[in-house]
């Protein structure tokens, strides 16, 4: 993974795309507001184009994104597999093999086709043929710009014309960046974020399909996490547990939990907060990681980076936002993760 770094340019992936007819689009499983963002983003520009763009996505997909996702239509790959006749494919958000498990005999077969946007740190090399990494883009959709710019689209002129791709491509903007709340949301993101409004975004919309249309059994949730909560590390680390019982009790469904680990950071001495799901008995325990910036005052570099512990179970993402799955049971996970920030 060391060598996962951009091998091309925008220009050369955007002559790929334009000389292409079918293009397939795929992303991580489980995808979140940022990687179904960039699917419809690139699908309905290419579209846009003249091209024939196909979404293929493992599932489960949180329903406020299945709610903006029309016009655009996107296949679950647990239903369908694509056929062999696309003339290129791009993999966005992710450059992990663990997680594209789906759809990885078909890249495999097509490798020399497919190109890789991302803007995580850590990723497979051999995944994409072509490849455009940049970790200090705040959201993939944000990476996108370039490109489509590349291919014609102006987004800083604005007009409703681009609403539908702009919509989009706020989605993964605002979530990636906890609504322009994380350190990531920088001048440059504020900038994009004013461009995509002036194309026609209605922000209030997406705030509620987005953040405000959970089910009844979200809030159940939330409260059983709180009610499992435990302090590592002198107060410092919040680690939430849902187990099995809590899935079957309540209804929920691993899709409803996206935001749950945020919870316990609103104290004001936690640092780090983890969550570990189990959604049933005998089936992989999911890790989340989260964490703040430096506290006030403290020097910038005095955070935790979460990318890195979440490293030592297998899997990555950001410095302040990660994940991971691990094929153990809730009980021995959370006993392999105090013992590793004990090690730490």
């Amino acid at each position: 993974m060391t060598d996962y770094r951009s091998n091309t340019t925008f220009e050369e992936v955007a002559r790929k795309l334009l000389a292409a007819q079918r293009i397939l689009i795929t992303t991580h499983a489980k995808p979140d507001g940022d990687a179904m963002g960039a699917c419809l983003a690139l699908a309905r520009a290419l579209e846009r184009k003249g091209k024939a763009a196909r979404i293929f996505v493992a599932g489960p997909i949180e329903r406020a994104l299945t709610v903006l996702a029309p016009p655009t239509p996107y296949a679950l790959i647990e239903r369908e597999q694509p056929s062999d006749d696309y003339d290129a494919a791009v993999v966005v958000d992710t450059g992990a093999w663990s997680q594209l498990e789906q759809i990885k005999p078909w890249l495999q077969k097509h490798h020399a086709k497919v190109i890789g946007i991302d803007h995580h740190p850590r990723g497979d090399c051999d995944v994409a043929a072509l490849r455009i990494v940049e970790p200090s883009a705040v959201s993939t959709t944000a990476l996108l710009v370039p490109l489509l710019e590349t291919m014609g689209f102006d987004f800083r002129r604005g007009g409703s014309e681009l609403a539908g791709i702009a919509e989009a491509l706020f989605t993964g903007l605002a979530t990636d960046s906890g609504w322009f709340r994380y350190p990531n949301a920088n001048a440059d993101a504020f900038a994009l974020a004013a461009n995509l409004l002036r194309c026609g975004v209605d922000k209030p919309r997406l705030y509620q399909i987005l953040e405000e249309s959970y089910s009844p059994s979200r809030l159940a949730m939330e409260g059983r996490a709180l009610a499992s909560l435990t302090y590592a590390r002198d107060g410092a680390i919040a680690i939430t547990m849902l187990t099995p019982r809590d899935f079957a009790d309540t209804g929920a469904a691993v899709e409803e939990l996206t935001g749950v680990v945020n919870l316990p950071l609103i104290v004001g001495a936690v640092r780090v907060s983890i969550l570990l799901s189990q959604e049933k008995p005998g089936e992989v325990t999911k890790m989340s990681f989260r964490s703040k910036p430096a506290p006030p005052g403290a020097p910038a570099n005095q955070f935790v980076d979460v990318n890195a512990l979440a490293a030592k179970f297998g899997g990555g993402g950001h410095v302040h936002a990660a994940g991971a799955k691990v094929k153990k049971d809730l009980a021995a996970v959370k006993t392999d993760l105090l013992a590793t920030l004990e090690r730490m």
